[in-house]
């Protein structure tokens, strides 16, 4: 559905897109519904009452439908829920295996992790070590000592300049905010695309008058 949505296609091809979503929406509407879904395995029909491809159908209220809006208090919950999970434990002992104990990778590699979560993510993989599912990695075990203080300098310095760029967008932290800021950011790439055009055409456009073609 984000590949085929209509809103992430070009004027042209918004109406292709827009048929190619209702597609993908229909068919999820039908694996979704047990009812529908069995009758469609038996007889290979769809029932025209709750066709997902009516003409009339309000596609942005359907959308919301299957992916509601996701706001900063339902990321806050994930957090709160996947931290100290069993999930985050087999992501921490996926990204320790891929990265080969590079702790700047794993620390890159699991979702919502910062320089804080370190202590804990070597307690994670300490036992992993301890239990035998995964193997030393001289890159785990003998890292320099200077290498968190490292991170911790690089982290402190974004952290600060995040903190710069949010006051300076007048970004409180609410979900109206942060939507005010990613739409300031997209029409300031827009601006910054049309200006680029335009000095390409000024640079490469047609000749002056009066000036003559070298021969």
């Amino acid at each position: 559905s984000l590949k085929t949505h209509p809103d992430r296609a070009s004027e042209e091809d918004k109406e292709l897109a827009t048929q190619k979503f209702q597609c993908v929406s229909a068919v999820y509407s039908l694996l979704s519904d047990d009812s529908r879904r069995g009758l469609y395995d038996e007889c290979g029909e769809v029932d025209d009452e709750n066709d997902p491809l009516q003409q009339n159908k309000d596609w942005e209220e359907y959308w919301r439908i299957l992916f509601p809006k996701v706001s900063l208090k339902d990321i806050e919950d994930f957090e709160k829920k996947y931290k100290g999970s069993e999930e985050e434990r087999e992501d921490i002992k996926k990204a320790y295996i891929e990265s080969k104990g590079d702790m700047n990778l794993i620390l890159d590699s699991v979702m919502l992790a910062s320089v804080e979560d370190e202590d804990r993510f070597r307690e994670v993989i300490d036992s992993l070590i301890k239990a035998k599912e995964v193997k030393k990695f001289k890159a785990y075990t003998s890292e320099d000592s200077g290498a968190k203080k490292s991170r911790k300098r690089v982290a402190d310095l974004e952290a600060k300049e995040a903190e710069a760029a949010r006051k300076e967008m007048g970004l409180d932290g609410s979900d109206a905010s942060l939507e005010n800021m990613i739409l300031a950011r997209q029409k300031s790439r827009g601006q910054q695309a049309e200006s680029f055009l335009d000095s390409l055409a000024a640079k490469y456009g047609a000749p002056e008058k009066g000036k003559k073609k070298k021969k």
